[in-house]
């Protein structure tokens, strides 16, 4: 993708009039394509590049570069974390203006949608509401294309009516107000849906925009500085393969062996929750055609010929259902599945983990502390609800409910009140492992807190050892 010096791009690639401008600023080299064989170079100050090509027929290959270390990561359309920084978002849509794509821009952090023709202005309206944080429906900030359009559609999950939807990502939607299915439309801080505009914009929205148009993200979630300051002191620790952090403000209270690999057996299916919420719809049902090679601790699945994709994530976090991990895999097709489990890794920058199997069965299932960590601020800031499952909450948003009674989560750490979310896992191989949230008192303020535990022989007072000390070192 990165031609060599005795290599010619291809006949229709282009650079953009502000790559050709000479500049004095420390400039970076970037460049998108997506439709046709092209190329965007931007020169900017925003510390990485992103180098592409691709066809018309398929999404676009991207890799981002990092300008010190020329390393280079491949992502796809989607979710990108590198579109939440300032520089970049604003480098990238000039460059998108000055090569006349046609486009929408959503920026959530301004509350501002616009239209752009061949990099013409031709709309800009009010984002009234967003899905709320941590919901099904939060956008992150990412390159996107239109899927879907529909002039009016009725969610069960939110048991509301939206008119002109835009759908993009499977489950994030553009589209104007809702209604109740008595006509009444929802009150100004109802937090269900996507991006909301008013019924006149959405309007003029849908009958300019086509499937297949891009859709650029950018959502500033780190725009609140959390001031919170700990004053760290050096831990006495034995305990191999630990971590616990301030997930907020990213102050680590302690931690060992940060970049080691090791196997991490069911946290795996952390990113199994994540792909499945990016892949699949949220609102449907899937098709269950029970694999014969994995067994869960309590099999569910035998007698089901399909089953709601909530009550598959139920059984997916809460009782870490094998079989559930399976079948929504088997839903995408099992090799694809894994291949984006581990591009979302590299996407995100987990660049010491491997995933083999959607389970986390296999041996060959490996991370570093580090990497779940990164996994971890991920799904925090931009799936909450996840986490929400695992410590097997009612989501708000979900009207359908869950099918199966009885649930027995595996993840909460006994007697600890504490508990607000995470995963546990354990096999031969990778010992007990655990990532979990948990809500504590420093100097008088609730602060959230994660561990991370792998290789551990005794999770529990593992977790209870490090709050401990937590508290004792900080001022609980």
């Amino acid at each position: 993708l990165i031609p060599t010096k005795k290599e010619k791009l291809p006949a229709n690639t282009f650079t953009p009039a502000i790559a050709r401008r000479t500049s004095t600023r420390t400039t970076t080299r970037a460049a998108l394509s997506f439709f046709g064989l092209c190329a965007l170079i931007i020169l900017g100050t925003s510390g990485y590049g992103i180098i592409s090509e691709a066809n018309l027929a398929s999404a676009p290959t991207v890799t981002i570069v990092d300008p010190y270390s020329q390393s280079t990561t491949m992502l796809e359309y989607g979710p990108q974390e590198a579109l939440s920084k300032n520089n970049f978002f604003i480098e990238t849509r000039d460059a998108f203006i000055d090569e006349g794509l046609t486009f929408v821009e959503v920026d959530i952090s301004q509350k501002q949608l616009r239209f752009f023709k061949n990099g013409v202005l031709f709309q800009s309206a009010e984002i009234f509401g967003v899905g709320a944080k941590g919901s099904w429906w939060d956008t992150p900030s990412g390159l996107y294309k239109i899927e879907r359009k529909d002039e009016d559609f009725f969610t069960s999950t939110g048991q509301v009516n939206l008119p002109w939807v835009l759908v993009f990502q499977g489950n994030f939607l553009i589209h104007g107000w809702p209604t109740y299915p008595g006509g009444v439309g929802v009150p100004m801080d109802f937090s269900g849906g996507g991006i909301r505009l008013s019924d006149e914009s959405a309007k003029e929205l849908f009958s300019y925009v086509k499937e297949g148009m891009p859709v650029l993200v950018h959502d500033n979630k780190d725009k609140e500085r959390d001031t919170f300051v700990y004053e760290p002191q050096v831990p006495e620790l034995d305990t191999q393969h630990y971590f616990i952090a301030d997930i907020d403000n990213g102050t680590i209270l302690a931690s060992s062996e940060y970049e080691e690999v090791v196997p991490i057996a069911s946290l795996v299916k952390l990113m199994t929750a994540v792909i499945a919420t990016e892949k699949l719809s949220l609102d449907g049902r899937i098709r269950v055609t029970s694999p014969t090679f994995v067994s869960s601790l309590i099999p569910r699945l035998s007698e089901r010929s399909s089953v709601s994709m909530y009550s598959l994530l139920q059984l997916l976090l809460v009782e870490s259902s094998n079989e559930a991990a399976e079948t929504i895999a088997g839903e995408v097709g099992r090799e694809d599945f894994i291949e984006a489990m581990n591009a979302k890794a590299r996407q995100l920058g987990m660049m010491h983990t491997t995933f083999a199997d959607p389970s986390g069965l296999s041996s060959d299932n490996t991370s570093s502390i580090e990497d779940l960590y990164t996994l971890t601020k991920y799904i925090y800031k931009n799936k909450r609800f996840v986490f929400d499952i695992t410590a097997n909450k009612t989501l708000a948003s979900v009207y359908v409910g869950g099918e199966f009674d009885g649930l027995i989560n595996f993840n909460e750490v006994e007697d600890m009140d504490s508990f607000i979310g995470g995963k546990v896992g354990e096999t031969l191989a990778a010992g007990q492992t655990s990532v979990s949230l948990h809500k504590l008192q420093f100097q008088g303020k609730e602060r959230t807190v994660v561990i991370i535990l792998l290789g551990s022989d005794s999770r529990t007072e593992d977790i209870e050892t490090l709050i401990s000390y937590a508290l004792n070192r900080f001022g609980g």
